[in-house]
């Protein structure tokens, strides 16, 4: 066994992490929420702009699924090699990704079924839309990291309280 000395120096780069990743469990979790919002945002967009508004906002709503999902893999994959591993894939991740979302719009914009302003608007709004409504569901406690825990009913408490009490 090796002991460490007092005064030897550890690098936080040259860490990783072996705990849990909630950062998979929140990216379900907005796509979980992404997928309730979906029928609201077809038909908005299938109300505006007809058929092809919708197989646009069906498309854009993928992109943006995907685009969360790579990020949490991402994290969760590199975080288990080293921190440092992880901080560069986030910060040039960030860019593959929006180099992702620019070219899967690119590839499309001049097919027949494609209204770019639906399109737009979805990956925007949907972005943002979910990301804020998932603030209120995020846990900003090392006792929790991720998601918050859900609240037991006030039965359950009980019953749990009195058999600690017997």
């Amino acid at each position: 066994m090796t002991s460490l000395h007092a005064d030897a120096k550890i690098s936080i780069l040259s860490m990783r992490d072996t705990g849990p990743a909630p950062e998979a469990a929140l990216a379900r979790d907005i796509i979980k929420r992404g997928l309730i919002a979906s029928p609201i945002l077809l038909a908005v967009s299938g109300a505006f702009w007809g058929l092809n508004g919708a197989y646009s906002c069906a498309y854009a709503l993928a992109i943006v699924f995907g685009n969360f999902a790579l990020a949490a893999a991402l994290v969760a994959y590199t975080a288990r090699i080293s921190y440092a591993l992880m901080m560069a894939s986030m910060m040039f991740g960030y860019l593959f990704r929006l180099a992702l979302v620019a070219v899967a719009v690119f590839v499309v914009r001049q097919s027949s079924w494609v209204e770019l302003i639906p399109l737009g608007l979805t990956i925007i709004l949907a972005h943002l839309g979910l990301l804020f409504w998932e603030l209120r569901y995020v846990s900003l406690s090392l006792a929790y990291p991720g998601l918050k825990p859900k609240k037991q009913s006030k039965e359950k408490s009980s019953q749990q309280s009195e058999s600690v009490t017997k």
